[in-house]
């Protein structure tokens, strides 16, 4: 289990390094100042690769769903930062039809990410649902960025979404946050009726 931690751990710091290193070579930045194919990309070949590592490795499986579901989903409670996506709207930065629900939604997951963790975790279908209007806010985000400047043309730009730092978050961030739904539903899913038997084996401060 230590060894799949470590490991674990040194794959996100490299793909954080590799966000941070595009980003700052502009490479996802796309002609029509928008978000283009290399974003979706980099965003994409993480889920990806991790859906088929869980899928093909009984032992990563093993070690994914020890994990403390508590943990996972405090880890959203950052996604309060969602509001710095209404104050650009705000100095016409990014355009509304982005900025809104992206942040207002980002803001209510990381608002509700403790109550999730402390209390909703006690009762598995509503756990299960929030986790999964924690994905629907990510897709809704990530659909309203790439046709936002289809939606508004004469809006403000998706610019400031493909540059540092904010590139960050679409291209490391989201697939992360989204991993981390998709472990603590499948450890939901294996809950017969409460958490309480569950097995909290490994907490993220211990990787």
């Amino acid at each position: 289990m230590k060894d799949y931690g470590k490991l674990t751990l040194g794959i996100i710091v490299v793909w954080f390094f590799f966000a941070l290193v595009a980003s700052a070579l502009h490479v996802f930045v796309n002609p029509l100042n928008g978000i283009g194919a290399s974003v979706g990309i980099a965003a994409t070949i993480p889920i990806v690769a991790f859906a088929l590592w869980f899928a093909a490795s009984p032992k990563f499986r093993e070690f994914a769903l020890s994990l403390n579901p508590q943990n996972l989903t405090l880890f959203h409670s950052w996604r309060v930062i969602g509001i710095v996506f209404v104050i650009l709207e705000a100095h016409r930065m990014l355009p509304a039809v982005f900025a809104f629900p992206a942040g207002y939604g980002d803001i209510f997951i990381g608002a509700t990410a403790g109550f999730a963790a402390l209390k909703l975790i006690d009762h598995r279908n509503s756990f299960i649902a929030w986790q999964l209007l924690g994905i629907f806010d990510l897709l809704n985000a990530v659909a309203l960025g790439i046709t936002a400047s289809l939606i508004g043309p004469h809006g403000a730009l998706m610019l400031p979404m493909t540059v540092l730092p904010l590139s960050l978050i679409p291209t490391f961030g989201v697939p992360l946050l989204m991993i981390a739904h998709i472990i603590a539903i499948a450890q939901a899913r294996s809950w017969k009726r409460e958490p309480a038997s569950a097995p909290h084996v490994v907490a993220l401060s211990q990787i």
